[in-house]
């Protein structure tokens, strides 16, 4: 059986370049492996529009995605995907608090 996640962090990017964000999705992953809290993560694309993409992480605890964040590692790790961020939006980013889960 496996654990939910507690807390799900949405990340929306742009780029008519997808072997350019496959690649640093691989590589924000690769840095990212064995950060503490951090249950996996998604890279989707938006059907209809090849340009959306969005990264879906999920973490244990808002703890866990807080230290994280907030720690020296964080802009380091994420940095291969920054060029990417959707800036057409308000926020590149959302933060959901698992409520129930089946």
């Amino acid at each position: 059986m496996t654990t939910a996640p507690a807390v799900e962090v949405v990340l929306y990017h742009l780029s008519h370049k997808a072997e350019d964000v496959l690649a640093a999705y691989h590589e924000t992953s690769r840095r990212m492996a064995g950060t503490p809290g951090l249950m996996g993560n998604q890279l989707m694309n938006e059907l209809g529009r090849p340009d959306s993409y969005v990264v879906l992480s999920h973490w244990d605890s808002w703890e866990s995605f807080e230290k994280w964040e907030s720690g020296p590692e964080h802009k380091g790790q994420t940095a291969p995907l920054r060029e990417f961020r959707d800036t057409e939006r308000t926020r590149p980013f959302e933060i959901y608090k698992v409520l129930a889960s089946y």
